[in-house]
């Protein structure tokens, strides 16, 4: 069945965000989980977290980045439109319940990913304490939400144009030294959470990490999203996608995500070069 795009607006230079009528998966998306989409017949397969749903009315709502040709082309889709396929939820929910302090981590488009996070966590009566990171102030979103549901936001810019100038590094240092959390949680680009993971083990902070790994089927067939956690093999999309952070084997993960990107670029090239900025249209 197609699924119709309701709503479609750009957030900025290179997000996008999308409500998408498909009521089987509104009826049991939590937070935490995501979707995989292809837009027609002759697409890939991307997962996509689901950055809020509306069982009621029968939607999910998609938050993401232009980063290869698929997410070019669905940022090119109107409201309207119809996507193929969209397979989900997917993966486990978020489920560490109250755990009384809790330090929520993001960077980039992890900072929709995190939105639902903050929500639950907020939800099951924890005290929230939120660090956002982006490059710089264009690309910030979702603000006013997280500052909703956070008892604290925090939000650093790489330039400097917008709040404090660092990486999410920086204040999550400070807030570990002035008071004891009881849990970490992070999700973004693959480097921050390394290195935020480095930083909780100082002082032994459970640290909960949510990969965005590379998937194909996410039903764990195909094993191209497969980690190594506490030595052993996982798999993001069915094991996942959220693991013990401290526990990943996070140089043979990074690895594993950069296999493709020659294909990526040459296929991103061919298709800017074949329909320029947003001339794909979902038939």
């Amino acid at each position: 069945m197609p699924y119709k795009i309701l709503e479609k607006n750009r957030l900025n230079s290179a997000m996008c965000r999308m409500v998408i009528e498909a009521p089987f998966v509104a009826k049991s998306a939590r937070a935490g989980q995501f979707v995989i989409i292809r837009i027609d017949e002759k697409g890939e397969r991307i997962p996509l977290t689901i950055n809020d749903s509306d069982p009621l009315i029968g939607t999910i709502t998609i938050i993401f980045q232009e980063v290869g040709t698929t997410s070019e082309k669905l940022c090119c889709a109107k409201k309207g439109d119809s996507i193929s396929d969209i397979l989900g939820p997917l993966g486990h929910p978020t489920d560490f319940g109250r755990r009384g302090k809790v330090i929520l981590v993001a960077g980039g488009v992890g900072i929709a990913e995190i939105l639902p996070i903050v929500k639950y966590a907020k939800t099951e009566g924890n005290y929230v304490l939120t660090i956002i990171g982006i490059r710089t102030k264009e690309l910030l979103i979702l603000e006013d939400e997280l500052k909703k549901y956070s008892d604290e936001l925090l939000v650093t810019t790489n330039d400097g144009t917008y709040g404090k100038k660092a990486l999410v590094i920086e204040p999550l240092r400070e807030a570990l030294a002035k008071e004891k959390f009881d849990l970490c949680y992070c999700v973004g680009p693959d480097i921050m959470m390394k290195a935020v993971c480095e930083v909780t083990a100082i002082c032994g902070l459970k640290t909960i990490v949510s990969l965005d790994a590379n998937m194909v089927d996410a039903t764990g067939m195909c094993g191209t999203c497969r980690v190594t956690v506490g030595g052993e093999t996982k798999f993001a999309c069915v094991d996942g996608p959220e693991f013990d952070g401290h526990l990943v084997d996070w140089e043979g993960f990074m690895k594993r995500q950069k296999r493709f990107s020659d294909e990526e670029k040459k296929s991103v090239g061919l298709f800017q070069s074949q329909h320029g900025n947003c001339r794909y249209k979902i038939t």
